[in-house]
């Protein structure tokens, strides 16, 4: 999900990262997992725009979603409180980097660039690759099946390339509604894209025209960031870890997903 790169922050968090170590060391001991528990307070970089992971509830304007619940499930294991520092995505890292908050929990990607800059906890969130159609449509079962087919894509998206290289025909959207849109008005036969887009989609609007068809085979995992070398990280992996035995992040998962987006598919396992 947020798999933007980080090249544009990089510079201002490689900088930032540098005083950040210096300053904070100092002030806690070596340890920020200690650091937390003295103060009580888990702070929790996060967007607070971004449906439905982190954003305000329109009728209470309340901060919510699952990423907020999340992060306050794995503090309440930590027992402290949770503190949300709502920060746009462009400057989440280096606002990490400067201490501004303790972790940043707003769908991260985990992926090589990032395991090398800050400390990344275990995944609590899965997505991979699917093909969305009509829930009347038996002719797609598969990735190689969009051969042929009209699939509906944002050129700026990686899915484009994906619904190319199976040989679908692509129709230019702007962005996943403009797709579905297309689709529902049999104008495409298909869209390509994210598991969780889709998954959201179908839990906000109970529309039943719309199934997930077929699967890619490309997954990606979300974790919690921190600052490199962070003794938070093997906490909270701990937490992550009860929250899974105990039913709490597949209860969460359920609410926004209507499936459990922490649990490792099928395509990661054989992959």
């Amino acid at each position: 999900m947020r798999s933007r790169s980080v090249l544009t922050v990089l510079l201002t968090t490689l900088l930032t990262a540098v005083l950040a170590a210096c300053s904070s060391t100092g002030a806690r001991g070596g340890s920020e997992l200690q650091a937390v528990k003295d103060a009580g307070v888990l702070k929790v970089g996060t967007e607070g725009t971004y449906s439905p992971f982190s954003f305000h509830d329109p009728k209470t304007n309340a901060l919510t979603g699952y990423d907020v619940e999340v992060a306050k499930a794995v503090a309440d294991k930590l027992g402290v409180k949770v503190e949300y520092v709502e920060t746009p995505w462009d400057s989440i890292f280096a606002g990490l980097a400067a201490d501004r908050f303790d972790v940043v929990v707003n769908q991260v990607t985990k992926n090589p660039e990032r395991a090398g800059l800050y400390g990344l906890s275990s995944t609590y969130t899965w997505s991979e690759g699917v093909v969305a159609t009509r829930a009347d449509d038996s002719s797609i079962t598969s990735l190689a099946a969009l051969k042929g087919k009209k699939s509906a894509q944002s050129l700026t998206s990686n899915w484009t390339k994906v619904a190319k290289d199976a040989g679908a025909e692509v129709e230019s959207v702007e962005g996943f509604t403009q797709a579905i849109t297309l689709l529902k008005q049999s104008r495409v036969d298909a869209t390509v894209n994210d598991s969780l887009a889709v998954l959201d989609y179908l839990k906000s609007t109970g529309d039943q025209g719309v199934k997930i068809a077929a699967k890619t085979g490309d997954v990606s995992e979300q974790v919690v960031a921190t600052r490199k070398d962070s003794d938070l990280v093997a906490a909270i992996d701990k937490a992550l870890a009860d929250l899974k035995a105990d039913g709490t992040l597949a209860k969460i998962s359920q609410k926004y997903f209507s499936a459990d987006v922490s649990k490792q598919p099928a395509a990661a396992s054989a992959s």
